[in-house]
């Protein structure tokens, strides 16, 4: 967005843009995945001023990078648009961005930005994150909301390091959201592999 804002000479101007959705085939196993790197590539863009981004982790289709639904993603960039660009600091715009996370014993508690109202599990328990310990080999990973904060562990890891969450190209079953109904962006607390 800097060339484009370069090129129209029009200073630091609100750049709004989408992540890209779920698509392809789920896999069964955390496993590692190009689209989720282009994800954290989109996610980390927002460190550049005067931007918002809307994360659509949710309404992909296996088969079509251009997701059918239009109405949700233009209501998500919409949101955006209404805090970033009309300056509406009461508006929940973002779903869960991960912050931080504190490594207690066998579980990993992540903190969030963004949670608005809350953080929810829409449908049931959280789904799709997945821990490591030293050897970097993700498992899934069981997942509990407690005090705005996510609680990540595995009775298979005693010692974790790291955890991802919906790292993958379809994580279909992806289900962090914010109260105001906006899915958690995918993110990885480790940086393993780019």
């Amino acid at each position: 967005n800097a060339d484009w804002r370069n090129h129209w000479q029009e200073g630091d101007f609100p750049f709004l843009f989408v992540q890209l959705a779920n698509f392809m085939d789920p896999k069964d196993e955390p496993s590692e995945s190009d689209w989720a790197l282009i994800r954290e590539a989109q996610l980390q863009t927002l460190t550049v001023p005067n931007t918002g981004m809307a994360v659509i982790i949710d309404i992909g289709d296996w088969n079509d990078i251009h997701p059918l639904n239009k109405k949700d993603v233009g209501h998500r960039l919409f949101l955006n648009a209404e805090h970033l660009a009309y300056s509406n600091t009461s508006v929940v715009y973002s779903g869960p961005i991960y912050k931080s996370m504190q490594i207690d014993n066998n579980k990993i508690i992540l903190s969030f930005s963004n949670v608005g109202s809350g953080l929810i599990s829409k449908g049931g328990e959280l789904k799709y994150f997945s821990i490591c310990g030293s050897d970097g080999k993700f498992v899934w990973a069981n997942a509990k909301i407690e005090n705005d904060k996510v609680i990540v562990w595995s009775n298979e890891i005693s010692n974790p390091i790291a955890v991802r969450y919906a790292w993958a190209d379809d994580p279909e079953s992806a289900n962090l959201y914010n109260a105001e109904g906006l899915p958690a962006s995918p993110f990885r607390t480790d940086n393993f592999k780019k």
